[in-house]
C-alpha cells in the first residue's frame, strides 16, 4: 500500500470528485497508459495453447461455409430458371449473406450443445472449489450513471453477508463509482451510500466516489479507478447496476485467477432474472433454454481468446492497467472520440498483450436484468450498435489477434446483417412489383425457334424453405433437449409440457419481434454512417408498462412501414402475403405489440415461460431483493432525487 497519509491524499481526492473524500479509502495509485492502435507489439511468451484450437474453429467455419454455399446454389435455381437478371443476382447475395449469419449462429449453437448434452463442462479455464482460502485481495466495482441506490444498497449488503458467511469477506472491497449529474441526485445517492458504509463497516468496507467530470463514460469511471486505487488490489470484478453475484462464484473465480497466472478476464455468463414484464419474462426464458448452447459453442471455439461484456466478469489488474487503457479515437463521434463499446475492445488488447481472455458458461451464481420494454430495449441497442460500427475504424490495428479482429467484425456484422435483411426484403419487393408489371420473354434472341418457358423449381423453393427454417429454429430445438434433460433430472412434474408451451410462445413472439428490431438496427446503422451520434442517457430498469398512445407514437412508422409493404404485395401478388406475414404481422401490429410487452405478465404466460430462479429463486436474489426495499424505505426521501429518471431522458 502507498505509504502516504489519509490526510495527504484526500485534498488531491477533493479536487477530482464532486463526493465527499472522507468516503473514500487511501490511495495506490497504479499506471494505466493509453495504448496505441497504431503500432503492432510483441506480445510476451504464452504457455502452449491446447491441441485442437484449429479444429474447433474450422468446424464453425467450414460448416457454415458449406450450408451457404447450398443456400446460394438453391436460391439461383429458383431466381434464374431464364437468366438471372442484376435486381435477382442482388437479392441473391444479400440473401446469402443473411442466411450465412444465421448459419454461423446455429452452428456454433449446436458446437456447445454437445459437451453440454454429455454432462461436460462448457468452461475455459478451470474454476477451482471453494476449499482454500483466498491469497489476494479483490474489489467489486460497482459503475453507476443515475441508478436507483436502494437496489445497488440492497444488492452490495446481500453479496457482503453471502461472502462473509462463506468466510471470505476480509478478502474484497467494494467501491461504488458514480458518475451521476446533478447535485440533488448526487447528494442522494452519497447519503444512502455513506449510510451503507456504516451499516456494514464491521463486515466489509464500502467506499463512494462521484467524478465531477465523467470524461470516457463508464471506461474512464473503470480507469480513474485503477490509477487511484488499482495498486493494493489484484484483481477487480465489474458488476452493473443489475448484476448480482453470489458469494461462491465470486470465490471461485479469485481462486482460478489465483491459480492461472496467465488469465487475465474470466467471464461469467449470467442468467437473466427478476424480470415482471411480458417481454422481461420472454428474453428470461430464451436465455435460460437456449443460452446455455450459445454460451458454450462460443466459448467451444473462442477458448482463451474470448470476449468480454462488461459485466459480472472478473479482471486481472496489472494485465489491465498494462493492456487495455483506451485511447481517444481520431475524429468526431461516431466513429471518433471515446470508445463506447469499450468492453470487446479491451478484451482485444488484453489478448493482443498475451493474457488469456475465458468464459465460464457453466458457472452459476452469476445474474443480470433486463429492460422492462421493448422501448428501452431499442434506446440501448441504438448506443450498442454505434460502439460495435466503430470498431470498424480499429479492427485493422497493428498486433491483434486473428480471433480479436473476428470478435470486433461480429460485433458490427451483428447489425450490419440486420439492415443486410432490411434491404433483401425491399429488393424482394422491387422483384414482385416487376414481375407483375413485365410481360415474360420467351425468346432468347431473335434467332430461338422454340420459346424457353419460365419454370420455377418447386423442389427446389421448398428445400429452400426448409433448409432456413432448419437453421433459424435449430438453436431453440437444441435447448429444448437440453431442458428437457435438466427437467427428467430434476423430476419436475410437467417440465417437458411446460417447456414445449413456452418455446412456442416464446417463438411467436421472437418473430413478431424480430422485424421491428430488423427496422430499428438498419436505421442506427445508416443513421451512424451518416454521423449521428447517440449520446449517453441512463437506463431505465425496472418500471413496467407504458401507455398504448406512447407505443404507438414510438412505433408509428414501423406500423406504416408494414402497412405499405403489405399493399405492394397484394397488389402485386396475393400469394406472398402469407409468405411475409410473420414480418408484416410485426410491424402492422408493433404499437400494440410494445404496449403488451411492457405490461406484467399474466399468470398464465409467467407459468409457461417460468425459469429455475422463478420457481425456486437463489437465496442471494431474495436477500438482495430484501435490503433493497428496506434501503428503500430506510431512506427513501434521500433517494427519491437519484431517480425519476423521465422516459425521454431513457
Amino acid at each position: 500500500m502507498n505509504d502516504m497519509s489519509v490526510e495527504t491524499k484526500r485534498p488531491m481526492a477533493a479536487s477530482r470528485d464532486a463526493s465527499d473524500p472522507a468516503l473514500l479509502r487511501p490511495e495506490s495509485p497504479l499506471p494505466m497508459p493509453e495504448q496505441s492502435f497504431g503500432s503492432r507489439i510483441q506480445p510476451p511468451p504464452r504457455p502452449p495453447q491446447r491441441r485442437g484450437y484449429w479444429v474447433a474453429r474450422a468446424a464453425v467455419v467450414f460448416g457454415a461455409t458449406l450450408l451457404t454455399a447450398a443456400f446460394g446454389y438453391e436460391l439461383y435455381n429458383v431466381l434464374a430458371f431464364v437468366q438471372l437478371t442484376p435486381i435477382q443476382f442482388v437479392f441473391l447475395v444479400l440473401s446469402t449473406i443473411a442466411f450465412g449469419w444465421m448459419a454461423l449462429g446455429s452452428l456454433s449453437a449446436a458446437m456447445g450443445f454437445l459437451p453440454l448434452f454429455a454432462g461436460d463442462s462448457a468452461d475455459t479455464i478451470v474454476l477451482p472449489p471453494v476449499d482454500a482460502s483466498l491469497s489476494t485481495r479483490t474489489a467489486l466495482l460497482f459503475p453507476v450513471y443515475h441508478e436507483d441506490p436502494a437496489r445497488i444498497a440492497g444488492t452490495i449488503e446481500a453479496m457482503i453477508e453471502d461472502l462473509a458467511a462463506c468466510g471470505e469477506a476480509r478478502s474484497f472491497d467494494v467501491f461504488v463509482l458514480s458518475d451521476t449529474r446533478g447535485v440533488d441526485a448526487g447528494a442522494g445517492e452519497e447519503k444512502l451510500y455513506a449510510a451503507l458504509s456504516r451499516h456494514v463497516a464491521a463486515i466489509m468496507p464500502v467506499y463512494y466516489r462521484r467524478r465531477k467530470d465523467n470524461n470516457g463514460r463508464k471506461a474512464g469511471n473503470i480507469k480513474d479507478w485503477v490509477e487511484r486505487f488499482g495498486a493494493d488490489y489484484q484483481h477487480f470484478v465489474i458488476l452493473d447496476a443489475d448484476s448480482v453475484m453470489a458469494a461462491e462464484p465470486l470465490v471461485r473465480l479469485v481462486r482460478a485467477m489465483e491459480q492461472d497466472s496467465r488469465a487475465g478476464l474470466i467471464q461469467t455468463v449470467p442468467r437473466l432474472v427478476g424480470g415482471t414484464t411480458l417481454l422481461q419474462r420472454l428474453q428470461q426464458f430464451a436465455c435460460n433454454i437456449y443460452g446455455r448452447a450459445v454460451a458454450a459453442g462460443i466459448a467451444f471455439w473462442h477458448r482463451d481468446q474470448g470476449n468480454y461484456w462488461g459485466h459480472n466478469a472478473i479482471i486481472r489488474t496489472v494485465a489491465f492497467a498494462g493492456a487495455a487503457g483506451l485511447p481517444v479515437l481520431p475524429g468526431k463521434p461516431p466513429f471518433g472520440g471515446h470508445v463506447l463499446s469499450h468492453d470487446f475492445v479491451e478484451a482485444v488488447l488484453l489478448q493482443r498483450s498475451g493474457w488469456g481472455v475465458h468464459m465460464a458458461p457453466s458457472l452459476p451464481g452469476s445474474y443480470e436484468g433486463m429492460p422492462p420494454s421493448l422501448i428501452d430495449l431499442v434506446v440501448r441497442d441504438r448506443r450498442w450498435a454505434q460502439g460495435n460500427l466503430q470498431h470498424l475504424a480499429i479492427v485493422t490495428a497493428g498486433g491483434l489477434t486473428t480471433m480479436g479482429r473476428v470478435h470486433m467484425l461480429m460485433g458490427a456484422c451483428a447489425y450490419i446483417v440486420s439492415a443486410v435483411w432490411g434491404l433483401s426484403l425491399a429488393v424482394g419487393l422491387v422483384l414482385a412489383l416487376q414481375g407483375q408489371q413485365m410481360i415474360p420473354s420467351y425468346f432468347k434472341d431473335a434467332k430461338s425457334l422454340f420459346p424457353i418457358w419460365p419454370v420455377i423449381d418447386p423442389g427446389a423453393a421448398i428445400r429452400l424453405f426448409i433448409a432456413t427454417m432448419a437453421v433459424v429454429l435449430l438453436p431453440k430445438f437444441l435447448g429444448l433437449l437440453l431442458e428437457f434433460k435438466r427437467s427428467l433430472r430434476a423430476r419436475e412434474v410437467g417440465g417437458p409440457v411446460r417447456a414445449i408451451a413456452g418455446v412456442c410462445t416464446e417463438t411467436i413472439f421472437s418473430m413478431l419481434i424480430a422485424p421491428i428490431l430488423m427496422a430499428t438496427q438498419t436505421v442506427a446503422v445508416f443513421q451512424i454512417f451518416f454521423g449521428l451520434d447517440s449520446g449517453w442517457k441512463a437506463q431505465r430498469r425496472d418500471e413496467s408498462g407504458i401507455p398504448l398512445r406512447e407505443a404507438i407514437g414510438f412505433h408509428w412508422r414501423h406500423m406504416l412501414l408494414g402497412l405499405v409493404m403489405a399493399l405492394i404485395c397484394y397488389w402485386a401478388y396475393p400469394e406472398l402475403l402469407a409468405w411475409m406475414a410473420p414480418v408484416l404481422a410485426g410491424l402492422i401490429l408493433s404499437g400494440l405489440l410494445s404496449w403488451m410487452l411492457a405490461r406484467p405478465a399474466g399468470p398464465v404466460s409467467s407459468a409457461m415461460l417460468s425459469t429455475p430462479e422463478d420457481r425456486s429463486p437463489p437465496a442471494i436474489l431474495v436477500r438482495a431483493k430484501a435490503r433493497a426495499d428496506e434501503w428503500a424505505i430506510r431512506l427513501a426521501p434521500e433517494a427519491a432525487p437519484s431517480q425519476g429518471l423521465s422516459r425521454a431522458a431513457a
